[in-house]
């Protein structure tokens, strides 16, 4: 994870208050309804929840770039709701790790990357696919979404044995642009602020309107995770659906 700590610590020195939402779950959340989010994965280090994804196909996952360092060797977990050794739920391993050609790791351009499993996942009630958004079908600001994940309950904070849920708002681009200046890419980006928000560890988790993944958990602010100042944003999928599919026919 080398790559990740280099950055974090440049980070400090920069402004705004950068920092990846990974290896950082909910900010002021709720316990999500077991299996009511089935394409929700956990990505695993050594058995360690560091970031989170979504099921695309039966056998890729849709997460950020910055979850993974070349020559990581990454565990998939599906059907999990709590990550405990007492729960139940089934692990794959990663046969190719796909991150977008031109991911930048600073600025965090094009933080988006799919994961081919070695096998293909069995689906059912508790493992399923989540839908991505049509060609130029964008969300529009104000619209209530939703996260989830296994990180942090705040930046620095404990980890919950359940996966846990927040709902949350599309924020305008012009004020995400004017809350994270140069580092918000509207072309490429989403930002979102309400009751509750991704923190660390939720990294790689879907943004999800309507049914619809529209949304990568992709950096927020260093110290709060459901800032005000500097709304979590995300890697806005629709500007990738083409690449997305490109992969998935080639697969």
């Amino acid at each position: 994870m080398t790559i990740i700590i280099i950055s974090l610590l440049l980070l400090v020195f920069l402004g705004p208050d950068l920092t990846f939402t990974a290896r950082v779950g909910i900010e002021d959340g709720t316990e999500a309804k077991p299996h009511s989010r089935p394409y929700m994965v956990s990505l695993q280090y050594y058995g360690e929840h560091i970031c989170g994804g979504s099921l695309i196909t039966e056998e890729l996952v849709l997460t950020a770039a910055h979850c993974w360092e070349e020559g990581d060797v990454l565990t998939v977990v599906v059907g999990a709701h709590g990550l405990s050794k007492n729960e139940i739920y089934d692990s794959f391993e990663v046969e190719s790790y796909i991150p977008h050609p031109d991911y930048n790791l600073n600025p965090d351009l094009n933080d988006i990357m799919l994961l081919k499993l070695k096998n293909k996942v069995r689906l059912s009630n508790i493992v399923g696919l989540i839908s991505l958004p049509k060609d130029g079908e964008d969300v529009e600001a104000d619209t209530l979404c939703s996260v989830a994940g296994w990180g942090g309950l705040w930046s620095n904070g404990p980890v919950p044995d359940r996966l846990m849920e927040a709902e949350t708002i599309i924020v305008n681009d012009a004020e995400c642009e004017r809350r994270w200046g140069s580092y918000y890419v509207a072309s490429e980006m989403i930002c979102v602020y309400g009751h509750g928000g991704s923190c660390n560890g939720d990294s790689g988790g879907p943004l999800v309107c309507n049914n619809t993944a529209v949304g990568i958990t992709a950096f927020g602010d260093r110290y709060l995770c459901n800032s005000r100042l500097y709304p979590n944003a995300y890697t806005k999928i629709s500007t990738y659906l083409q690449w997305i599919q490109l992969k998935v026919k080639n697969i």
